[in-house]
């Protein structure tokens, strides 16, 4: 693999401020996306989502762009929301208009992901929680290192699954009856199990899962872009025609309601 430089924006394109909750590399037609750049934060605050909405939405300029590979340079992928964030706002404005404001930018996050031309590739380790197994669910493809830990803790925590619209997802790719099981229950689980449900398509020891990734990448540069952008696209309509259901679009009020109530407990 050649040296990744650092990804520039096209020349007809405006500038804008250099991301600084993330880490982006691009290495030919394939984009690395790093969470946690500093090792210092592994949720997913408003920087974050600022961050990756603007990079997603450039991406709409930049066809030459084929492949995504979203990981964290952390410890952990990713710990999941910011509940100080969420409780900040809710004091700061106790209407609860800013929270929903940070709630639809996750929502909006998640659809953009599901819905970029480019292949997405979540490489995922160490703990994958809440938000962080939300966010990764809509990638198309997600490896995991064989001792990642995944959990969704949010009933645990007094707080609906409602995290970017993901549960019509989830449900989606692992099935309702095991979803229903994790998120009731709030268990921890591993790799393999997530492999079994779909959450995972593959998994390897840590210092093997680049070679995973470099699996998937090298045929997928080699295949015609249309051909993917357009498979993508049936397969994303057939998702959605499984989720008519879907009622993620009310997620952010659901999350300022549980809230609000949760505060006042």
């Amino acid at each position: 693999m050649t040296e990744p430089t650092p990804l520039a924006a096209p020349a007809h394109a405006p500038a804008r401020t250099a991301p600084k909750a993330i880490r982006t590399e691009q290495d030919g037609p394939i984009l690395h996306v790093g969470l946690n750049p500093w090792g210092q934060d592994d949720t997913l605050g408003t920087a974050v989502l600022d961050d990756l909405i603007a990079l997603l939405d450039d991406l709409h300029e930049r066809p030459d762009v084929r492949i995504l590979t979203l990981s964290s340079l952390g410890t952990d992928f990713c710990l999941g929301a910011d509940r100080d964030e969420y409780r900040e706002a809710l004091a700061a404005d106790p209407s609860g208009v800013v929270l929903r404001r940070i709630a639809d930018k996750a929502h909006r996050l998640c659809q953009a992901l599901e819905n970029t031309h480019a292949v997405t590739i979540a490489r995922l380790h160490g703990r994958v929680i809440g938000a962080g197994l939300a966010l990764a669910s809509f990638c198309d493809l997600r490896a995991g290192a064989d001792t990642s830990r995944f959990r969704m803790p949010e009933v645990g925590i007094g707080l609906p699954p409602a995290w970017g619209g993901a549960m019509g997802r989830l449900v989606s790719e692992a099935g309702a009856s095991r979803i229903r099981e994790l998120m009731l229950t709030c268990d921890v689980f591993d790799a393999g199990t997530a492999q079994r449900i779909g959450l995972l398509h593959r998994t390897a020891p840590l210092d093997q899962l680049d070679q995973v990734i470099d699996s998937w990448t090298r045929p997928l540069v080699r295949r015609a872009p249309e051909a993917l952008v357009l498979t993508k696209r049936m397969l994303a309509g057939y998702a959605r025609a499984d989720r008519t259901a879907d009622v993620s679009l009310l997620d952010s009020h659901l999350l300022s309601a549980a809230l609000h109530q949760h505060a006042g407990s």
